[in-house]
């Protein structure tokens, strides 16, 4: 084998272990921006005496959350997804009644947004103990989501004993949240 085989098969072995760090690399920033962009719904209960109470929806994560779907039970019973009607039925026996922000899929929820999803303006526990027991007790939501990558399929849903208990305990949602709720109008249906 003469000096110009060499030469040429170390530059291949070169040229063909470069090729696979850079492969590698984009694949690492490719995971990295996925994770940097990440959005993280969560869903929250306030109930604090003569404020704003309710459901409400956080966007905690860095990146838009684009909701692919909801459901909605009520005692539970499935009643379908988190739209006008739905809210309409969850909402329909109680006085006065609560306003309700719906979720249509490809609805996209911005980084740090902080929105009610059923709110009753001015708590008061005792006006209000209709209220209370659909939020702490009879309505339950799914929200699925993904980020702008796509295909994901996270889930944020109160159908769980964890979520109740943890939610109740503490019954607020932070001063940044609460911050965000006082500067951010509400997307309301009716």
């Amino acid at each position: 084998m003469d000096s110009g085989t060499v030469v040429a098969i170390s530059a291949t072995v070169i040229a063909t272990a470069s090729l696979a760090v850079s492969i590698y690399q984009l694949r690492l920033a490719r995971l990295h921006n996925r994770h940097t962009l990440r959005p993280l719904l969560q869903i929250k209960v306030k109930l604090v005496e003569g404020h704003p109470a309710g459901f409400v929806l956080v966007n905690s994560g860095l990146g838009p959350a684009i909701v692919t779907g909801t459901k909605t039970w009520l005692d539970g019973e499935m009643i379908g997804p988190w739209h006008r009607m739905t809210a309409r039925k969850a909402r329909y026996p109680i006085t006065p009644r609560p306003v309700a922000s719906t979720l249509v899929d490809g609805s996209v929820i911005p980084s740090g947004e902080t929105d009610y999803l059923l709110r009753m303006d001015a708590f008061d526990r005792d006006r209000h103990v209709q209220f209370r027991k659909l939020i702490e007790q009879r309505l339950d939501l799914e929200i699925r989501y993904e980020s702008l990558y796509g295909g994901e399929d996270f889930i944020v849903t109160t159908r769980s004993e964890g979520w109740r208990s943890a939610a109740l305990l503490t019954g607020e949602v932070s001063d940044q949240d609460e911050a965000n709720l006082r500067t951010s109008p509400p997307a309301i249906s009716p």
